[in-house]
């Protein structure tokens, strides 16, 4: 049963995407970018609705009146697709993701993310990559958007422990503009390889928003990393 429930759900988020994304593709040099971001939004939040029905696989938000009221600088674990679809579906519509240039060149999927004007970095570009994140996300930020940033850089499995990346401390560090650590258990139920969605919740854990100012990128990614794995850590790792 959870095997036949999980291909619908792909059927789903499947069909979704390939009617969505080429309406963001097509329009995104006519329509505002709020109607884009909105669109995007609505994609999200369909998904992450369609598996609790489909799947049971549902979620429960702890700390989300911590959510600040300006824009800020997401930083978030990343085990799963779930995350991928719950933070578009639930975090406020303008915001500027920082992907893998490659995400791009999924049929459908890749086109949808490009007309919401991601951050594609090349990992093998090193410092140049860097760089780009600093000056495209000062500039989203600058606009009133948030930026999105998954600092392991790929998707971990519960348990798995890899050190954060420093591209998300360091455009804090040169814009000043605060951090929103989130947390979850996700890939409990939804496993970073496989299709199978197993029935149960998900927490998502919102942290208390970190100022950065003053700080070097260095203390704000142990600042960033420590609260983000203990938390994971005291979260149901089994189904």
């Amino acid at each position: 049963m959870v095997l036949f429930r999980s291909i619908v759900y792909l059927a789903f988020l499947s069909l979704t995407t390939i009617v969505i994304a080429p309406i963001l593709f097509a329009f995104k040099w006519v329509l505002p970018y709020q109607t884009l971001a909105n669109l995007g939004k609505l994609w999200g939040r369909i998904n992450l609705e369609a598996v609790g029905i489909i799947c049971g696989l549902k979620y429960r938000l702890h700390g989300w009146d911590k959510l600040p009221n300006g824009n800020c600088i997401v930083l978030s674990k990343h085990q799963s697709t779930w995350e991928t679809i719950a933070l578009r579906g639930l975090l406020p519509a303008t915001n500027t993701w920082v992907i893998k240039r490659e995400l791009l060149w999924i049929p459908f999927f890749g086109w949808g993310m490009a007309a919401l004007g991601p951050i594609a970095l090349d990992r093998k570009a090193g410092r140049q990559a860097i760089k780009q994140l600093v000056q495209e996300g000062r500039q989203s930020l600058e606009a009133g958007r948030w930026v999105v940033i998954f600092p392991e850089g790929t998707r971990t499995s519960p348990g798995e422990h890899i050190k954060y990346n420093l591209g998300g401390a360091l455009l804090a560090e040169k814009t000043g503009y605060p951090i929103l650590p989130i947390a979850h258990n996700a890939g409990v139920f939804w496993k970073r390889r496989g299709i199978l969605k197993f029935p149960g919740f998900i927490d998502l854990v919102i942290g208390d928003p970190i100022r950065t100012q003053g700080l070097k990128a260095s203390e704000i990614n142990l600042l960033v990393e420590g609260w983000i794995e203990e938390t994971v850590a005291s979260l149901p790792q089994t189904r």
